[in-house]
């Protein structure tokens, strides 16, 4: 059992201010919570007892004024990393060793019918290029083919293009990303070669969602519906559009701010706040099951 580590707020809020200001994507938001944490603080709703329960007390502060679920202050419970970003790539990899490299299953249904799931997180591509090539491959002989996200919460958006690039027959622009800083643009395209065998762009394919759905997962769905490659099953997905960076400002506890924008090429907005809406809603327990029933469906069809 980890010992709660007791700690002076101000260090924290002051370092979490200063972050907001400088790189959050929407300024005048950004201006917006630093006074708020700022009165917090002063009011004395952070003198509390430990970092877990400061990093529970500062989120709901920081997801109050627009809801932005990528806005944190997250609690690790083993001391953390002081580099930039370490804290959560570190979480990943522990994650990364435990899942088969981000595909734990790849199973055959009756119909010639195929799942990849792809959990729990969409991995940095450099580390998931390789499992994810294999189950894609593999699966990529399934008269149709469903992708369950259900359980995915997020990860790389090159991951993203990667994956739907084994499920599209041409390079197509997905998203374009609006970075705060240098005010630029980068649009995200599939590859035009993939490591493998192509699932390709004309067979039925489902993609699997639920309300753990989150963040890279949902653009992943999203990018495949608004392209009309992909029929989503299951419940809205958690909306969170903004990706994001993290800095360790304590042994404990680490601060994630969006320092971008995601902007879809058909639908010109995304999914921040509303999640992405499922083509046939149900509950995520019932998804596969649904998804399956469709599949064969249209086969028979």
């Amino acid at each position: 059992m980890t010992t709660p580590t007791k700690l002076a707020p101000t260090p924290v809020i002051d370092e979490t201010a200063r972050l907001l200001t400088e790189h959050y994507v929407f300024p005048e938001i950004a201006g917006q919570l630093t006074g708020l944490l700022q009165r917090r603080l002063t009011e004395g709703a952070y003198d509390v007892d430990d970092t877990e329960e400061l990093a529970r007390l500062v989120t709901t502060d920081l997801q109050s004024v627009n809801g932005d679920r990528h806005l944190r202050l997250k609690h690790h419970a083993a001391p953390v990393s002081t580099k930039r970003g370490a804290a959560t790539l570190d979480a990943m990899r522990r994650d990364f060793d435990t899942s088969l490299g981000g595909a734990p299953r790849v199973q055959l249904l009756d119909g010639g019918v195929a799942v990849v799931e792809l959990a729990p997180m969409l991995f940095p591509l450099e580390w998931a290029a390789e499992p994810l090539s294999a189950a894609l491959a593999l699966a990529s002989r399934a008269q149709a083919l469903i992708v369950d996200l259900r359980a995915n919460r997020g990860g790389d958006p090159d991951t993203v293009a990667f994956v739907c690039s084994y499920l599209l027959d041409e390079r197509t622009h997905l998203n374009t990303m609006h970075w705060r800083d240098g005010e630029r643009s980068e649009q995200s395209w599939s590859l035009p070669y993939v490591p493998g065998a192509r699932f390709g762009g004309s067979k039925p394919l489902y993609v699997l969602t639920s309300d753990s759905t989150f963040s890279a997962a949902e653009e992943l769905a999203y990018d495949l519906q608004q392209l009309g490659r992909a029929v989503v099953v299951g419940e809205p997905t958690r909306g969170g559009a903004h990706p994001c960076q993290g800095w360790t400002l304590h042994p404990h506890l680490e601060v994630t701010v969006p320092v971008g924008r995601a902007i879809n090429p058909v639908s010109g907005t995304n999914w921040e706040g509303t999640g992405v809406q499922p083509d046939i809603p149900c509950a995520a327990a019932d998804a596969l099951d649904h998804a399956h029933a469709l599949a064969l469906a249209r086969l028979a069809a």
